[in-house]
């Protein structure tokens, strides 16, 4: 091992270059293993009469693509959902009444320490198939909608602990300026402390939806059309060929990688501008 392993690199560290793990190269590594495999496709012979591996690709791409907007959509609703409901519950968790603070509390560490995928089976379960509205009418609920509510709720936990640490991150000195000069407890969040938070609540926002849209797949096991349901679908219409599934499976790699790689990277920056 070479000195230059101890060595800090400071052009590495400045602002204007804030990724130092993650970078455009591992992109190209991707492309050139999706590349790879393309051509490993290529290169096995096709059964007389049917398409290569990657006219089979070429010919479901639109359809995998249809799928994947699925994913975004579900990805969408999921934190948009996970949001709203897990900023209430973070400020029940810093509430001075004990009656409100003790369920926020518990609910917030049970769709944490829950696996999503159980989740995912219990919403799917317990939700209904159709409401019956008042007139008489029925409005169906898809498995898709059932998906987003259920990835939503491990979400809305997280995002309920993250307002929970950026309100109790903030100095005591606040509350108490706030206090003297006869600001109400509403008050100071809303107007002192909460202005504040959102700052640092970014980054690890951003984080969780990163990590919730590539929970989305997992919407296959029922039956929902989205990215990898519909890869899988045109393998097996195409005859379940072994040599689909290494570029298929590769381009769906790709194809999620490309969509949260630029969220990773603007994560990061955001972590270190607004580093505490």
């Amino acid at each position: 091992m070479t000195v230059r392993a101890f060595v800090l690199d400071p052009a590495r560290l400045s602002p204007e270059r804030p990724l130092s793990f993650l970078d455009w190269r591992h992109g190209l590594c991707l492309a050139l293993a999706f590349l790879a495999s393309l051509v490993s496709a290529w290169a096995q012979s096709a059964p007389p009469g049917r398409p290569s591996a990657i006219e089979t690709l070429v010919l479901w791409l639109p359809f995998i693509l249809h799928g994947f907007a699925l994913n975004l959509l579900m990805s969408f609703m999921a934190m948009a959902l996970a949001t709203v409901l897990g900023i209430g519950l973070g400020l029940m968790q810093i509430s001075l009444l004990w009656p409100v603070r003790t369920p926020s509390r518990f609910v917030t560490h049970l769709l944490r320490n829950s696996p999503w995928l159980v989740i995912l089976f219990v919403v799917m379960y317990m939700l209904p198939a159709e409401f019956r509205m008042p007139g008489g009418g029925r409005v169906a609920i898809p498995d898709w909608l059932k998906a987003t509510v259920a990835f939503a709720l491990p979400v809305m936990g997280n995002i309920s602990e993250i307002v929970r640490g950026a309100v109790h991150s903030m100095p005591t000195g606040q509350w108490e300026s706030a206090e003297g000069l006869a600001f109400t407890r509403s008050q100071t969040l809303r107007w002192i402390i909460l202005p504040q938070c959102v700052r640092r609540a970014i980054p690890p926002w951003m984080n969780w939806y990163a990590l919730l849209t590539l929970s989305t797949p997992m919407a296959s096991i029922f039956s929902v059309h989205e990215a990898v349901s519909n890869a899988q679908a045109g393998m097996e219409a195409a005859g379940a060929r072994p040599e689909l599934l290494f570029p298929f499976y590769l381009f769906l790699l790709c194809l999620f990688f490309a969509y949260i790689y630029p969220i990773a990277l603007l994560t990061r920056r955001l972590e270190r501008r607004y580093a505490v």
